[in-house]
């Protein structure tokens, strides 16, 4: 039985737009944003170590048949809802679109000002699940893992860091702020746990050099 019930221009402006990237390192705040608390570290090890390790199926995935960002609460639906809780002095609209605040991202360390800048990752990626034990699931099952704001699942990031990251598993592809990727795996092992999701090996044998590490 599952657990479910688990990138402007050039010269002066490239120059300028280096430096004021480079400002918002120097203060960008020492806490993530505001992903729910994974496990720790020893309870992530115990968790992976009950996993089940296979090959994964790389057939038959299509993002389609994970509907995602719901209505959540009112206007908001997940994306929404993601990017008020994991912002700064936050504005929306009566529609619940951000109109201003203030997003740290800590896969790569930057800050923005302006909500098209982001993209809500799904951790655990969506084709990843789909390889590793979506494919039996419910199409409501599939739909509350796309949109779990519960777990540590969901997280407001640079577009373009999470579109490099794509379906890549931690073998694959980790975040490059190294003092977040102890945050990262703990997040990836309780996710794939609660969702009776497998591994496999490669995966596997990254998770657990990491975690020995936490």
């Amino acid at each position: 039985m599952r657990r479910f019930y688990a990138r402007r221009r050039v010269s002066i402006l490239a120059a300028l737009s280096g430096l004021i990237a480079s400002v918002a390192l120097f203060n960008a705040p020492t806490a993530s944003a505001a992903l729910p608390t994974p496990v720790s570290a020893s309870t992530a090890r115990t968790y992976l170590a009950s996993l089940t390790v296979a090959t994964e199926d790389r057939t038959g995935y299509n993002r389609d048949l994970f509907n995602h960002w719901i209505t959540i609460s009112g206007t908001c639906n997940t994306r929404e809802t993601v990017l008020k809780r994991d912002g700064t002095n936050v504005v929306t609209s009566s529609a619940c679109a951000a109109t201003s605040g203030s997003w740290y991202s800590p896969y790569d360390g930057a800050t923005w000002t302006a909500a098209s800048d982001l993209d809500i990752d799904h951790l655990v990626p969506l084709a990843e699940a789909w390889d590793s034990g979506a494919d039996g699931w419910s199409s409501a099952t599939r739909q509350a893992f796309a949109n779990d704001l519960t777990r540590p699942q969901l997280i407001a990031v640079t577009d373009n860091v999470n579109q490099s990251k794509s379906d890549q598993d931690p073998a694959e592809w980790m975040p490059s702020v190294t003092s977040y990727r102890c945050t990262y795996v703990r997040a990836w092992v309780q996710v794939k746990y609660y969702y009776d999701l497998s591994v496999d090996s490669a995966e596997k044998s990254a998770l657990t050099s990491y975690l020995a590490n936490c």
